[in-house]
């Protein structure tokens, strides 16, 4: 019978500590910094985020077999978009942003009129308008699944919006975006909004579907992986913002 892979990687470090760092704080393990696959050291400018990066790495790999994965260290994922990838293609990622616009979830009803036409305008609408109301950006929707283009206008200000944002919101947003299928939710995460009320919002449609034939487990836990993702995504802005 061949071996079985190891489900990540075995815990090699005994102690977890907090060091400031360039005007921040950095995380080691064993007295030695955590560096990122670029050889950047893992640290963060709160004080508050690097002692969670350190909580994250302090319970890794502590279950009985030792290992850990990625999935383990999901804040450490942001910080090191935030430390590496987007210090190092930000015009990149804001384009993979501002492609959701014209694939965004809210903007595609159901053609049918019923029932969930009705849910998707009343949980998607106020968004629409929180969006023109915050960033002078007014989407087109339409029924059904044939591709919109929103206008130049509106992409351009979009962008424009994203450009002056720091490497930490576009971090948070280049998990959030994603996982609700919306550049209008994931901005709207970044204001503020209730990480319940958003995946309410980008699983109306699934939520339809169980309630006429009944639970679907698959379902049902990809939405909670959503749950739990937007939550890190809503922790690490908040964080960055604390001392």
């Amino acid at each position: 019978m061949p071996q079985r892979t190891p489900p990540g990687r075995k815990r090699f470090w005994k102690q977890v500590e907090l060091v400031p760092h360039e005007g921040g704080f950095a995380v080691q393990l064993d007295g030695r910094s955590v560096r990122l696959p670029g050889k950047t050291a893992l640290c963060a400018p709160s004080r508050a985020l690097a002692e969670a990066l350190v909580a994250e790495w302090q319970a890794a790999g502590q279950s009985a077999d030792g290992y850990f994965t990625p999935d383990d260290l999901p804040l450490t994922g942001i910080a090191g978009s935030m430390l590496e990838r987007i210090p190092q293609a930000r015009n990149g990622v804001v384009e993979s942003l501002l492609a959701y616009a014209n694939s965004d979830l809210v903007c595609y009803r159901d053609g049918a009129g019923g029932r969930l036409a009705r849910q998707q305008a009343t949980l998607w609408d106020p968004w629409l308008a929180w969006l023109g109301k915050t960033y002078g950006v007014s989407f087109q929707t339409t029924l059904g699944v044939m591709p919109i283009c929103q206008s130049a206008q509106d992409l351009s200000a979009l962008r424009s919006v994203m450009e002056g944002m720091t490497n930490a919101q576009l971090a948070v947003l280049g998990v959030a975006v994603p996982a609700l299928g919306s550049l209008v939710l994931g901005l709207a995460l970044l204001g503020g909004a209730a990480v319940e009320e958003l995946v309410a919002c980008a699983t109306v449609d699934e939520r339809e579907q169980m309630a006429v034939w009944g639970q679907d487990t698959e379902v049902t836990d990809r939405i909670a992986r959503m749950q739990m993702e937007l939550e890190t995504a809503a922790r690490f802005e908040a964080l960055m913002h604390q001392t």
